[in-house]
């Protein structure tokens, strides 16, 4: 009966270590902002980002030098004008001044919208490369190697999801 009991001990031992060896973890590596950068899609949305961005700056230049423009001319002639005239001059350059500045919010706004957009498609793209590239190479975890501080050696996948981007 002990001589019984040993071996199923023994064989449970035995099943259990195999399970543990089979059950190993795959880990891989990639810098993804290395791998955005190399993709083409990426130039296309930095110009086309960088054309709108531009054209928000073409609209925001003429109002702050109009706001430059007339507070220069208020400054000069404040010793002379009358009170009334300096207070309308006031509040028409803060008025002017609280536009520009709602214009930069909303511009900014637009930009991180714009931006969004843009990079949303490719993104996506990468996230369906990586996942491809774990499946089919049988990874565990893919980790992004800027967050990486110190961890157990794992396998660089970069080129791998180049390959199935199609970036050389």
């Amino acid at each position: 009966m002990k001589y019984l009991i040993k071996c199923l001990g023994v064989a449970a031992c035995c099943l259990l270590i195999g399970n543990v060896a089979q059950a190993q973890i795959k880990i891989g590596y990639l810098n993804t902002s290395e791998l955005i950068a190399l993709m083409p899609e990426t130039k296309a949305a930095d110009s086309q980002f960088n054309a709108f961005a531009q054209k928000l700056q073409q609209t925001l230049q003429p109002m702050q030098q109009d706001l430059q423009t007339k507070f220069a001319e208020y400054q000069e002639q404040q010793a002379t004008m009358a009170d009334a005239v300096k207070e309308s001059k006031e509040k028409e350059l803060q008025d002017l001044n609280e536009r520009i500045d709602q214009f930069q919010l909303k511009s900014q706004q637009d930009m991180q919208k714009k931006r969004e957009e843009l990079m949303g498609p490719i993104l996506e793209k990468v996230q369906t490369a990586i996942k491809a590239v774990a499946a089919s190479s049988k990874f565990t975890y893919i980790l992004d190697s800027n967050a990486i501080l110190h961890g157990p050696e794992g396998d660089n996948v970069l080129p791998l999801v180049k390959k199935e981007l199609g970036i050389n």
